[in-house]
């Protein structure tokens, strides 16, 4: 006779089962959220005030006023009291393109940190430290470094050991205080191999793209023998279809370099979409910060980690030790899929990232409200015309600033005229704040899935030909990576002097999508660091969440190695029930 569960139990036990996670989250230590006191000085100098009406000679905001307006409508989360708040300049466009276009960009999701989630952490029980404020030396250092990005934007990643302008860059960096004092774990002075890279474990190791960015999920089957197209190739298997890694090449030619474009885009000017392809069918691996800021203008925010995920379940990565039914089928009698398995990691990777996008705009929106750097540029480019409407001390920072930029070289690098900084973007940034980064939250969670759930420790072994890829625990002899061409069109392989390894590139890949974004111009360094660790706390405390609804007896938990290093076992601690033996 079939013996059908008991409903009214399972019922009880589910309910159980939700206060225990309601419980793990509640008990988690929220943290407290500080600015860094930026917002109070005059004429909201150093906050964002993107989409309000600004003076057109200053660069300022017109009325403070309406920032009180945009602030109270925020922390109100009414949308009819967010429809008050000034938006635009009533139809006074200043530049041809304001006229022609006379659009205006609403601002995004304003009211998203408010919401509430049923899984993992609130969006307001994780923070991020205050970001570097004006007058310190790494804020300095973040817009050199911004500064310093524009201007190689067009240049092949892979000539960066070669080219005078990244030496040139390089050298006036290196002469700012924050970028001699051991400022990211490396050393104290930057060198082609480490400017603009991340600052995690495997980020300084091979070449600066992570493989995930550009090589294909095919290569040898399990007898074996070539399949359809080799990892060279660029092409993922996604079900029947597949994706192809290479992306759009924009023109060289960059944005917002002439003021009355700057203030128009400040005033909320909509440009988006008006920026020019090289033809409008060329794509390419992704092979200068250009190429790089354009996946990270388009992306679908997750898919960098999608992709990931399907490469390295075409190349049939070992999942983390924790993970059962990984033996023979004659032992387990049961595969993963729905649970445990393919199904289970592939959604999963992007189900974190709503959740990290809530708690990234509350700090965006509701704490910090940073000014973008393309609004600290224009306060370099109309230093005297604001000095009046300052007080001495912000004054002194500012100059301070310009001051250290200038003595580096920083501003003889531009070659536009003027000290505003060239975008990647028409619409420059997008229409929320700066501090935390979307797309670097994003980031930390879902690249914290992909480490937890796969074995991390593997090594990355690709074939001298570059046809296949095979993730091995033992390491390579001869440490080898892929490659864009300097034209982009192809993919090679290198050899390089220390094998990669999968927790390294997954580490790389979201450094390289997070600072992708200052590539273009829209975020500073800090911007990346302390989002992709808040997003680490996000995806850790869903999976711990998530673990206590799977039946001990499978003893499931994941072993994660931290951003900083650090290990951490997910889920060891629910105490499975002893083995019972089959009678």
């Amino acid at each position: 006779m079939t013996k059908f569960p008991n409903t009214e139990a399972r019922r009880a036990i589910s309910k159980e089962k939700r206060e225990k996670a309601a419980n793990i989250a509640y008990d988690r230590p929220h943290e407290e959220h500080v600015p860094n006191g930026d917002e109070e000085l005059p004429k909201k100098v150093m906050s964002f005030t993107k989409g309000l009406l600004h003076n057109t000679t200053t660069g300022l905001i017109e009325n403070e006023d309406d920032f009180q307006k945009f602030v109270d409508g925020i922390c109100s989360g009414d949308p009819e009291i967010i429809k008050q708040t000034p938006l635009g300049p009533n139809g006074d466009w200043k530049s041809d393109k304001g006229q022609r276009i006379k659009t205006v960009r609403a601002w995004e999701s304003a009211g998203a940190g408010l919401a509430f989630d049923l899984q993992g952490p609130d969006a307001q029980s994780v923070t991020m430290p205050p970001p570097p404020a004006l007058g310190s030396d790494e804020l300095t250092a973040e817009m050199a470094e911004v500064y310093c990005q524009a201007v190689l934007r067009d240049i092949p990643f892979t000539e960066f050991s070669s080219r005078n302008e990244v030496q040139n860059c390089i050298d006036g960096l290196n002469q700012l205080p924050f970028f001699t004092n051991d400022f990211r774990g490396g050393e104290p002075d930057l060198s082609s191999e480490s400017v603009f890279r991340g600052f995690t474990e495997g980020d300084q190791v091979g070449p600066y793209l992570s493989q995930f960015l550009l090589c294909g999920n095919n290569g040898r089957n399990k007898k074996g023998e070539p399949t359809e197209f080799g990892i060279k190739d660029g092409l993922i298997n996604y079900g029947a279809i597949t994706i192809d890694q290479q992306v759009r090449q924009a023109e060289q030619k960059d944005y917002m370099t002439e003021w009355k474009e700057y203030i128009d885009v400040q005033n909320g000017a909509d440009f988006r979409g008006q920026e020019d392809y090289a033809y409008r069918r060329v794509r390419r691996f992704i092979t200068t910060g250009r190429d790089l800021a354009t996946y990270v203008h388009y992306d679908a925010l997750y898919q960098a980690y999608l992709n990931a995920c399907l490469i390295l379940l075409g190349h049939r990565a070992e999942f983390d030790k924790g993970v059962p039914f990984k033996g023979n089928d004659t032992n387990d009698r049961q595969q993963g899929f729905a649970l445990f398995g393919d199904p289970h990691i592939l959604t999963l990777v992007t189900e974190v990232a709503t959740r990290a996008l809530k708690a990234v705009r509350f700090q965006k929106f509701n704490i910090h409200r940073r000014l973008r750097p393309e609004a600290l540029a224009a306060r370099m480019q109309k230093m005297t015309a604001i000095e009046s409407a300052l007080d001495q001390d912000t004054n002194d920072k500012l100059k301070n600033m310009y001051d250290a930029l200038n003595n580096a070289g920083i501003f003889t690098l531009l070659n536009h005229g003027n000290k505003l900084l060239p975008m990647a973007y028409c619409e420059g940034s997008p229409m929320h704040p700066s501090y935390g980064a979307g797309h670097a939250t994003v980031a930390g969670a879902c690249v914290t899935i992909l480490k937890a759930f796969f074995n991390h420790d593997l090594y990355i072994d690709i074939s001298q030909d570059g046809s296949s890829m095979k993730l091995v625990k033992d390491k390579p002899a001869v440490g080898r990576a892929l490659v864009p061409s300097s034209d982009g069109k192809r993919l090679e392989v290198i050899e390089i002097g220390e094998p990669m390894t999968l927790n390294g590139e997954l580490n790389k890949l979201a450094a390289n999508i997070s600072i992708g974004r200052n590539w273009a111009g829209v975020h500073y360094y800090s911007d990346y660091k302390e989002s992709l660790l808040m997003g680490e706390k996000i995806a850790i405390g869903l999976l711990q969440e998530q673990d206590i609804t799977y039946n001990p007896a499978e003893n499931f938990h994941l072993n994660l190695k931290k951003f900083d290093g650090t290990d951490l076992v997910i889920g060891v601690n629910r105490n499975p029930p002893a083995k019972k033996t089959a009678t």
